[in-house]
């Protein structure tokens, strides 16, 4: 007897079942509760928009290649300010999943060149790419417009309180410089 098969969410493409010989289109435009959820997940704000779209297609006898665009409208917090800042993300994404992946044993690994590459998922979750393309295109560190880094310094009572411009390695070798060329003129 068979074991049934299971409905998979319409964001999970079991790749067996695919036509081998030509592209699949698919497109993932998450409803507002799911990009609530999503932006919980990556921590942020708000996902205004999202939009996840491209093409499998077959390469070779068992590999597949995906070429899509994520386009997001994303609100996070400013860095410096907490206001809320606005980020429209358009990013092309590419993976090629291949069938002879080889995992990296031992500690240390070298970066392959072609970091587009993945081992070959029986079922490839669509959702689960969104949202980590989505999570490396976000900006790591979001300002509102105008907003600046003041600088505090602080000091204990009788002590000459440390600043950035101090703290810098060669700005005394640059006001020594300054003062010798001014001697020299």
């Amino acid at each position: 007897m068979e074991a049934p098969v299971t409905a998979l969410p319409p964001s999970h493409l079991r790749l067996a079942d695919l036509p081998n010989r030509r592209a699949t289109d698919f497109a993932l435009v998450p409803t507002a509760e799911e990009r609530a959820g999503i932006a919980d997940e990556l921590g942020i704000t708000q996902i205004r928009k999202l939009r996840f779209a491209g093409q499998l297609t077959p390469a070779g006898a068992c590999d597949w290649a995906l070429d899509s665009t994520l386009g997001a409208t994303v609100v996070q917090p400013c860095v410096t300010t907490l206001d809320p800042v606005t980020t429209r993300i358009d990013v092309e994404v590419t993976r090629n999943y291949v069938a002879d992946w080889v995992e990296p044993d031992g500690g240390e690994s070298e970066m392959p060149e072609d970091d587009t590459i993945e081992p070959l998922p029986a079922i490839l979750d669509l959702n689960a790419v969104m949202i980590e393309a989505l999570a490396l295109a976000l900006p790591d560190y979001p300002r509102s417009e105008g907003a600046q880094l003041d600088e505090t310094v602080f000091a204990e009572p009788g002590v000459t309180p440390m600043t950035d411009e101090a703290a810098k390695p060669f700005a005394a070798l640059g006001a020594l410089r300054e003062e010798l060329e001014k001697k020299g003129k």
